[in-house]
C-alpha cells in the first residue's frame, strides 16, 4: 500500500470478500481508490470488508454475483459506472478449485472450475473492454497461479483454467494496448488463506518445503503487487505474468 497512489481511481474486484480478494480490495482502498467488489454468498464477510473500506476514507460497493453469468457481468459493470461515475481498474480474482487426479476428475468438476476461473474472467474483461477502450486508459489484473505455469498434481482443471487465464491476459494485452490499457497477471504460489490454514499440518509443511524463502505467502503479498500494477508506476508493464511465490516455482 502506498497512500494516495490510486487517488481518484475506481476499481472493481471479483471475489472480494475473502482471502486474497479481500486483501486486494483493502490495499486498493488504502492506496486511494474507491472499490467495488463482487462476492458469491457470504454477505456478512462482504459487509465487514465494506466497513473496512469505509475506515480508509474511501467509498465501497458490494454486489452478490455469479461471475459465470455473462449478462450479469455487463450489468455489474454498468452499476459500478452509475454508482461511481467512472471505472479505471478491474481485478479478476474470483476462483475455485476442486482437486482430483485425472482418473477421478468428472465432467462437472472440470466445467465448474473452468467456468468460474476462466469464463468468469472473460465475462468481466469483456464487460470493461469497451469502457477502457473508449476512455483510452485502464488497468486489468488477472489472478492466475504458478500452477498455470507448471501444472499441479490432482488439479488438471485448475491448472488448465489458470493457464488459459494467462493466455487470455497476453491476448487482451495485445488487443487493448493500443488504447492505453495495461493487462497483466499475478501468479501466486501457496498463500495462507483461511482455506489453506485449515489443511492438515503435514500438508502445509510439504508446501512450505517447496518454498525457497521458507514461509507461506500472505494475502497482502499478492495485494501489494496488484496495487503496483494498477498504478502509474507500472505504466510500461503489460502482458506480463509475475510470480509471488517466495521461490516455490523454482
Amino acid at each position: 500500500m502506498l497512500k494516495g497512489l490510486l487517488e481518484g481511481r475506481v476499481a472493481l474486484v471479483t471475489g472480494g470478500s475473502r482471502g486474497i480478494g479481500r486483501a486486494i480490495v483493502l490495499d486498493l482502498a488504502a492506496s486511494g481508490a474507491d472499490v467495488a467488489f463482487t462476492y458469491r454468498q457470504d454477505a456478512q464477510a462482504a459487509e465487514e470488508v465494506l466497513r473496512l473500506v469505509g475506515g480508509t476514507g474511501r467509498r465501497g460497493w458490494a454486489r452478490s454475483a455469479d461471475v459465470t453469468d455473462f449478462a450479469l457481468a455487463q450489468q455489474v459493470v454498468q452499476e459500478v459506472l452509475e454508482t461511481f461515475g467512472r471505472l479505471d481498474i478491474l481485478v479478476n480474482n474470483a476462483g475455485i478449485h476442486e482437486n482430483r487426479p485425472i482418473w477421478e476428475l468428472g465432467e462437472d468438476a472440470w466445467d465448474r472450475v473452468l467456468q468460474v476461473n476462466l469464463k468468469g474472467a472473460f465475462n468481466y474483461t469483456r464487460a470493461v473492454a469497451p469502457v477502457f477502450r473508449a476512455q483510452g486508459s485502464g488497468k486489468i489484473v488477472n489472478i492466475a497461479s504458478i500452477h498455470g505455469l507448471r501444472g499441479r498434481e490432482a488439479g488438471g482443471n485448475y491448472s488448465a483454467a489458470k493457464a488459459g487465464l494467462i493466455g487470455l491476459t497476453k491476448s487482451v494485452a495485445r488487443d487493448l494496448g493500443p488504447y492505453g490499457v495495461n493487462v497483466n497477471a499475478v501468479a501466486p504460489g501457496i498463500v495462507a488463506t483461511d482455506m489453506v490454514r485449515a489443511l492438515p499440518e503435514e500438508v502445509k509443511a510439504a508446501f512450505v518445503a517447496q518454498i525457497v524463502l521458507g514461509r507461506m505467502g500472505q494475502p497482502e503479498d499478492v495485494a501489494h503487487l496488484v496495487t503496483f500494477l494498477c498504478s502509474d508506476l507500472a505504466r510500461h508493464i503489460t502482458g506480463e505474468v509475475i510470480k509471488v511465490d517466495g521461490g516455490q516455482y523454482i
